[in-house]
């Protein structure tokens, strides 16, 4: 048993409660975050792959037939597995994941840190709740242990938002809690149908008595639990038809808060996404309805994204609309496509995080967003404008950068399923996606300056160059060499694919 497997959820947790108890200790606040922000993406790296078991009770399997509970010794009896304590299981996707949300989380934290003229502990306790809760959520082999950080984690994305002081942030803050409240409830009575009907929320445990035939899985009320999961599942990830609070709940953000904001959306969606998958997997219905709504979030977010004139509204519809090519990838259910699918969700965090902090710099200088008022910064940037026209050209999926890759992989997945209808539809998606970052692109740097146009902040922090440079950086390592990834993937994919390629 490893005990750092726990700490990547610990450490983030000690630190929130540290900034929180800090007020007006700026450097205080500036060393313990950045200290211990460093420390999340190694905590993936150094830890061992294996089970912990909170409360130090390892799994005990019994025989259902007998009253005594103690361990059965007879072969050719159907048997259940018994967890008296959460599990939290942490094998290579799990470390995949979790690095990339620490990654994503120490740069977010430190240019939020260099951005902010005070650093607000409360800001930080926010951000590392939120990457303990995502994190918990990685690991966990527990469905209502699931449930209590999904919570969590909606609750720090809206305390993220409502710290911001962006105009609107409180009134989009309090339609994201009223939907919460209607989809965490619902998430809740799922897991109590399932509970009732399998006596377990652990999900391997809930998996064993479908597969073993000691419950129906046919039973109305499993049908009833899946459909309220997809219900949440849709509500966490900002899939239609909540797209459009959850691409407001970006735009109120700051860019540096927002991009790891839609880190916690992907996954939350890559979590989820396997749950459903794992669960469910023997109803055909539930494929059906991976690919249908993740086709509608592609065609709805991608198509939106090119009607905005805010920046941060246009690529939170964006990044809502590359969840749709990691559902499509699920939803395929081959180990190639879902191996393709999680590939496309390690990109996207890390692109889309790269154009958050990348545009939002023009945010810092001119506290503008909106296109229509923007130009010339070219001439102010020009070394932050490569790196921001690099990010774009990675999630149009422009070779030789990561998304190509994945995308590429998507699309030979859907030609394998006999579905090719469905790469041309990706290949047509990420065409509108070029288009849409190249107006955005056009309108901020290549446009001449407007005149009314107030340069706030000259000298953008070296802090977020840094940041840039690492985004790129592991865009280009994971483009070239993509088995650095998929080599992490492929065990759990053939497993979710049950064995098939």
């Amino acid at each position: 048993m490893d005990l750092l497997i726990p700490l990547m959820v610990i450490v983030p947790i000690i630190c929130a409660l540290f900034l929180n108890l800090l007020h007006k200790k700026d450097r205080t606040i500036k060393a313990i975050a950045i200290t211990l922000a460093l420390i999340l993406p190694l905590l993936p790296i150094l830890a061992s792959y294996g089970m912990h078991y909170f409360g130090g009770y390892a799994p005990l399997t019994e025989n259902p037939t007998l009253s005594t509970g103690l361990p059965s010794l007879i072969t050719g009896t159907a048997l259940k597995t018994f967890h008296p304590a959460i599990t939290y299981s942490f094998q290579g996707a799990q470390k995949l994941f979790i690095f990339i949300l620490g990654l994503v989380a120490f740069l977010a934290i430190m240019v939020s840190l260099f951005e902010t003229k005070r650093p607000s502990g409360v800001y930080g306790f926010m951000m590392f709740m939120g990457v303990a809760s995502l994190t918990a959520i990685l690991l966990t082999d527990d469905i209502f242990n699931f449930y209590v950080f999904f919570e969590i984690a909606a609750l720090a994305t809206v305390g993220v938002v409502l710290v911001s002081q962006v105009k609107g942030n409180y009134e989009t803050a309090l339609k994201y809690m009223i939907l919460g409240g209607i989809a965490s409830p619902l998430l809740l009575l799922g897991i109590a149908l399932l509970l009732g009907v399998t006596g377990n929320v652990n999900i391997t445990d809930i998996i064993s008595s479908l597969k073993s035939g000691m419950v129906n899985p046919q039973n109305p009320v499993i049908l009833m639990a899946c459909g309220l999961i997809v219900f949440s599942w849709l509500y966490g990830s900002g899939l239609p038809p909540f797209h459009t609070i959850k691409s407001a709940i970006y735009s109120k953000a700051l860019p540096h808060g927002a991009a790891l904001l839609q880190a916690f959306s992907v996954f939350t969606f890559v979590a989820l996404g396997i749950i459903i998958l794992r669960i469910f997997s023997y109803l055909p219905i539930s494929q059906m309805i991976i690919l249908g709504v993740s086709l509608l979030a592609m065609i709805l977010g991608i198509t939106m994204a090119l009607l905005q004139t805010d920046i941060k509204r246009m690529f939170g519809f964006l990044a809502v609309g590359e969840l749709g090519y990691i559902g499509l990838g699920l939803g395929l259910g081959t180990a190639y496509g879902i191996t393709a699918g999680l590939f496309q969700a390690v990109n996207e965090v890390l692109i889309t995080a790269f154009l958050f902090i990348g545009f939002g710099t023009i945010y810092y200088q001119t506290g503008e967003s909106d296109i229509r008022k923007l130009g010339g910064m070219m001439i102010k940037t020009p070394l932050v404008a490569l790196l921001v026209l690099l990010a774009g050209f990675a999630m149009a999926g422009v070779p030789p950068l990561n998304a190509f890759q994945s995308k590429l992989m998507l699309i030979q997945a859907s030609i394998q399923a006999g579905l090719p209808e469905l790469g041309v539809i990706m290949i047509l998606m990420s065409i509108v996606t070029f288009m849409t970052f190249m107006k955005a692109f056009h309108a901020v740097y290549m446009r001449p300056k407007p005149v009314e146009l107030e340069i706030k902040n000259e000298k953008i922090p070296q802090a977020t160059i840094l940041a840039l440079l690492v985004f790129l950086a592991v865009c280009i390592l994971f483009g070239l060499f993509p088995h650095l990834v998929t080599g992490f993937l492929q065990t759990l994919s053939i497993s979710l694919a049950g064995g098939m390629p």
